[in-house]
């Protein structure tokens, strides 16, 4: 078995993993490091050219159907019926491929709470080993809580252009904290954002772990659309593909679904593992009656805050045909320049209230005031921070639109449905419009763009993210790990399929609950600690304390 395209009707490893995404690479790697025989199904294509490994291009990869699936919301009653973009990556890398490469493993709370959830084994002192084991970390100190050789490189943006530091100090100076690490431990506070990227180009999962693993004699790519998963008395035996030169593949010792929070739910059902009444609706077998396959969808919702600036020192100065073949062509010649960073350089996490044990308000903060489609609000210079609450309440569903395998599926996510959304996000515009009128923006804002400083009532800033609030692309929970017991949970803490032997889901699907920040550095664990799991063994616990503010019962800073 060679690290090729697959040709062939049939094929059988020891493992089938179903996506080449962050998690699914991450596993690819570590397997077949360990001597195991890999085949990786993945439906979309090569990950070669400019515009993905380009990290200052990162909004046209997303926007692209050759590299997106183009998933889109239902209507969201509670945005007014709008339907949100939900991309995913169509790539190898998944939606590494992408991102925004914005780098946060999340807060040790997180995972704390995921253990206590019931995936067992899986607190802050269970994956930190991993997230360890994973990164390269090219910051300015060593750090023991930072890897120093894994496949993932992490670096920082070189923050040349001074928006990023008055937006550090604005927080200063509106009496926040300052961390130099949000990824160590102190994530609450202003400071540099992290991101994968390295020399210049997209550091993704797919150039990480995958491209490293198909050097190895035993690990494969097939090019194809999972269609089922097959199951034989109780146990998965392997994948039937459409679209492909191979029918099906075989695994010898287990089937591993890493194909997205969307997907991973949408090819379970398929396969009969789900609610059954649903699949019966469908006319598909009930192999395994799972109520929770495709509930507790989450994600993070955000809006832009934007600023016209007084003075021409944004990027809307590359925003025009010279400006970006500037950018391209030293791009291209010497991997430098804006082209060489997402240009998210700045970042912060605070508490919305006195209460609140740690953050649940992230900011990313963009020199440029543009959305993600490249659309602006107003001609000129301007700049935005991205800011959102972490732990929405609301929760939705992936369910199936057809039994067909090449329709997309239904995605429900009940955005701002309860009243605790719009307090959260009330909140959140208020504090980010204090942070902008501090005196180290003064030299810098002309007036506010969005929401505008007429928004000001409560029913105003509700208006204002009903029209105007986007996913930040986070979706994640669909697959919920939880105990065996439990009804709602699909995976065990092993990311074992309750119900069904030989069966695993690993991807952003089994977040018990949504993490701190954006979502590829925990996936990318995911893939790592269910290696390991799949290899009985396991990395020893590191049960060092994270930083708490010490005010937090009494004070929101």
């Amino acid at each position: 078995m060679t690290g090729s395209i697959g040709t062939l009707p049939s094929m059988e490893a020891d493992y089938v993993i179903v996506g080449a995404g962050s998690a699914g690479c991450a596993l690819a790697y570590r397997l077949t490091e360990a001597g195991r025989s890999v085949i990786v199904v993945e439906h979309g294509g090569s990950d070669a050219g400019p515009l993905i490994q380009m990290p200052g291009a990162l909004s046209y990869p997303m926007n692209m159907p050759r590299y997106n699936w183009g998933y889109e919301t239902e209507p969201e009653p509670g945005l007014g019926g709008r339907r949100l973009a939900a991309p995913r990556g169509k790539v190898i890398g998944g939606s590494s491929s992408i991102n925004g490469m914005v780098y946060v493993r999340g807060h040790a709370r997180d995972f704390d709470t995921w253990a206590q959830l019931g995936a067992t084994g899986w607190s802050h002192a269970d994956v930190l080993p991993y997230f360890k084991r994973m990164e390269t970390w090219h910051g300015p100190d060593a750090s023991d809580v930072r890897g120093t050789d894994g496949p993932i490189h992490v670096t920082r943006g070189r923050r040349a252009n001074p928006l990023y530091h008055a937006f550090v100090e604005a927080g200063r100076q509106a009496g926040y904290e300052l961390t130099g690490d949000y990824n160590g431990e102190k994530q609450e506070g202003f400071g540099p954002m992290e991101q994968t990227v390295w020399k210049g180009r997209r550091w993704s999962a797919a150039t990480a772990y995958l491209k490293p693993a198909l050097r190895r004699a035993n690990c494969t790519l097939v090019r194809g659309l999972a269609s089922r998963v097959t199951i034989e008395e109780g146990r998965a035996t392997g994948v039937d593909l459409t679209q492909s030169a191979v029918t099906h593949v075989r695994a010898r010792a287990e089937v591993i679904v890493s194909a997205s929070a969307f997907n991973s739910p949408k090819l379970l059902m398929l396969s009969g593992i789900g609610p059954g009444a649903h699949l019966a609706e469908h006319g598909i077998d009930v192999l395994a009656d799972r109520p929770g396959v495709g509930t507790n969808l989450q994600d993070h919702l955000e809006v832009y805050f934007q600023v016209a600036a007084s003075q021409p020192v944004t990027l809307f100065r590359y925003w025009n045909l010279l400006g970006k073949a500037y950018v391209g062509a030293r791009w291209l010649l010497t991997r430098t320049g804006p082209g060489a960073s997402n240009n998210f350089e700045s970042a912060g996490f605070i508490r919305s209230r006195a209460g609140v044990e740690y953050p649940d308000i992230q900011f990313h903060f963009l020199p440029l005031a543009v959305r993600y489609d490249g659309k602006f609000v107003a001609d000129g210079h301007g700049f935005q921070a991205h800011v959102g609450p972490m732990r929405s309440p609301s929760r939705g569903s992936v369910t199936l639109r057809s039994g067909d395998p090449a329709d997309a599926p239904v995605l429900r996510f009940n955005y701002m449905s309860t009243e605790q959304d719009r307090i959260d996000f009330r909140q959140a515009i208020r504090l980010t419009r204090e942070i902008f009128g501090q005196p180290a923006f003064a030299p810098y804002t002309r007036h506010e763009l969005r929401p505008g400083a007429e928004v000001v009532s409560d029913e105003a800033i509700d208006a204002f993210v009903r029209d105007h609030a986007e996913s930040a692309y986070h979706p994640c929970g669909t697959c919920r790990m939880g105990s065996a017991g439990d009804k709602s949970a699909v995976v065990d803490a092993e990311a074992r399929v309750i119900g069904v032997d030989g069966l695993r889901v690993a991807d952003t699907s089994i977040f018990p609950r949504i993490t701190n920040g954006n979502l590829n550095a925990p996936a990318m664990m995911v893939g790592e600690k269910v290696a390991d799991h799949i290899l009985g063994q396991r990395l020893p616990p590191d049960d060092r304390a994270p930083w708490i503010n010490p005010a937090w019962s009494v004070s929101q800073r």
